[in-house]
């Protein structure tokens, strides 16, 4: 199986090929942002996380701490399920999902759309952990990783994938987290984090592994 990041790489590689004007519009775009890139405003290792209670499809409420009553949790920002590379991470992840529980550990996964939008029936039954709706991107803001997309992304958006964030967020046009994963011990602060303004790249899930096996 191919790590997470060949496999994303990959995809972009595609991209680059097809659309090499917007390709490189997105470079330029991402390697400006360089503060946030940096995870300059998330939140660090050794912070309490934000506590949080969010809707899932079903539109149940889970909340943080009630996940932190049962051990370390591995909470992950992504874009939604309209974002190739998001659904690649959640893929990547799902597959590690019972080495993650083998250390007492859960998984969360948040997105803005809108709860019963979040998902397919098909992605709900794959997915075997919560993922919620952070609709007006509230607690993305909190851990420090909402990000106000740049026009011209979000023009590609609308104009060659036919994607309406406003509809799709249910109000939300514009921010987004950026790819964004924080594992936390059990009393909620965070001990291991991955940020990175640029979309391509996300977590690996060795890595988590390894941070969670280090509290274990």
């Amino acid at each position: 199986m191919s790590s997470l990041r060949v496999q994303t790489e990959a995809k972009f590689a595609n991209t680059r090929k097809n659309n090499p004007a917007f390709a490189k519009q997105v470079d330029e775009i991402l390697s400006s942002a360089e503060a946030f890139q940096s995870g300059a405003q998330a939140i660090g290792t050794g912070q309490p996380a934000p506590d949080f209670a969010l809707p899932n499809p079903q539109r149940e409420t889970v909340s943080l701490s009630r996940l932190l009553s049962k051990g370390p949790v591995v909470v992950t920002f992504y874009r939604g399920s309209w974002c190739p590379y998001c659904n690649l991470q959640l893929r990547a992840m799902q597959q590690r999902l019972a080495e993650i529980h083998s250390v007492g550990a859960e998984l969360v996964a948040i997105s803005p759309q809108l709860p019963d939008q979040s998902m397919t029936h098909a992605e709900q039954v794959a997915l075997e952990f919560p993922v919620l709706s952070d609709q007006d991107a509230r607690v993305a803001a909190q851990y420090g990783v909402a990000w106000q997309v740049p026009d011209m992304i979000l023009d590609h958006m609308r104009n060659d994938r036919k994607l309406d964030l406003t509809e799709i967020n249910g109000g939300n046009g514009s921010v987004l987290p950026i790819p964004a994963t924080f594992v936390l011990n059990r009393d909620g602060k965070v001990t291991w984090r991955f940020v990175d303004v640029d979309y391509r790249k996300r977590a690996e899930p060795d890595d988590v592994l390894a941070a969670l096996q280090e509290l274990s």
